[in-house]
């Protein structure tokens, strides 16, 4: 195996231990997880009889690392789990699951060692709220990180010269697999008007992928004695922090005004399209997005997809997006706006 084929490689600072990991993105399908795996090479002599062990963790962080407030840190632990590597429990050939562990295996010769973890199910995804421009340090986040560490055992305090760090992610995807076309249908009935205006916003699909446009359909019909104006649509992304505070953000990611009219006794039929991308939201602060890796670009967060039997507060940050309908309708009173909104599930899938 060729080392261009290594995508990832750390190395404690002691040199004792080193991760090899050919990814740091894992999948979540819904009805099944991508494993964590990997090989740690480890030197025999830098070790001194010391055992080695590796970690995989799921935290959820609300406020800086450095925060400490009266002892009591802003973060859980949602998920740990760790193992012993070496000296090896069992034989290599029964915890190597991967054609790339094979390969690195044969590579690295006798002194590498597999690693294999699989994530219950129970567990969210990968999840980050974007910081302003002046905000030092990590905010609010759901964070996995696989760490390998040696010592006498796994219970002792790790020494940072002796450890190493890998954040990774784990990120939704979800398949086309449904026939459900969102829509929403309105009646308004305004004073001194004896008939109604009716909107109908409706959605070409239910899923939407990382920088696909959403398109959104807008059916007016207005049979009141107001006129229609100055029509608008948003994609609003709506983050619940249940976890800690249970806040609740709503904030728009793409917009598309328009002057476009509705006169009384017309009607209207139109297709618009919405770019719900980070690229136009970067400096926008609180944003949810997918975890981001150091150095590494990311998307806007993929909506929340709970599974049957799993207590929303282990995911910690709750997401999802709708597609609102804003309008103004004047007339000889004054005028008021109104508005159609819709769920959606834009962004449910990593691509």
């Amino acid at each position: 195996m060729s080392p261009k084929h290594i995508v990832f490689k750390k190395v404690s600072r002691d040199k004792s231990v080193t991760v090899y990991m050919a990814k740091r993105d894992f999948v979540d399908h819904c009805d099944f997880v991508d494993p964590v795996d990997g090989v740690i090479v480890i030197d025999p002599v830098q070790l001194k009889g010391k055992k080695v062990y590796v970690m995989l963790s799921c935290t959820f962080r609300y406020g800086r690392q450095d925060m400490d407030v009266m002892g009591v840190a802003f973060r859980r632990d949602l998920f740990l789990v760790t193992r012993q590597v070496y000296p090896e429990l069992q034989d290599k050939e029964k915890l190597t699951h991967t054609k790339i562990q094979q390969k690195l295996l044969q590579k690295l010769g006798n002194n590498a060692f597999p690693f294999f973890f699989e994530f219950p199910d129970n567990l969210p995804c990968s999840i980050a709220l974007q910081p302003g421009p002046s905000d030092v340090g990590k905010k609010c986040a759901v964070e996995f990180e696989v760490r390998a560490f040696c010592g006498e055992n796994q219970d002792e305090k790790i020494d940072k010269q002796s450890s190493v760090r890998l954040t990774i992610r784990k990120i939704q995807f979800s398949p086309e697999n449904s026939k459900l076309v969102p829509s929403a249908e309105t009646t308004f009935e305004f004073l001194m008007s004896e008939k109604p205006l009716h909107v109908k916003l409706s959605l070409p699909k239910e899923t939407f992928y990382h920088g696909e446009p959403l398109k959104a359909n807008v059916e007016i019909t207005n049979s009141s004695s107001r006129n229609i104006k100055d029509i608008s649509l948003s994609v609003d992304q709506v983050t619940h922090i249940i976890l800690y505070s249970n806040d609740k953000y709503v904030k728009s990611v793409a917009k598309e005004e328009t002057s476009d009219s509705v006169p009384s006794g017309t009607s209207l039929k139109k297709e618009y399209t919405l770019y719900p991308l980070l690229a136009y939201n970067k400096d926008r602060r609180g944003l949810a997005l997918d975890g981001r890796l150091r150095y590494e670009d990311t998307s806007l967060a993929s909506s929340s997809i709970v599974k049957q039997e799993v207590l929303k507060e282990v995911h910690g940050i709750l997401v999802s997006y709708k597609v609102v309908l804003r309008m103004v309708a004047s007339g000889t009173v004054g005028s008021s706006e109104v508005s159609s909104g819709g769920p959606l599930q834009a962004h449910a899938s990593q691509t």
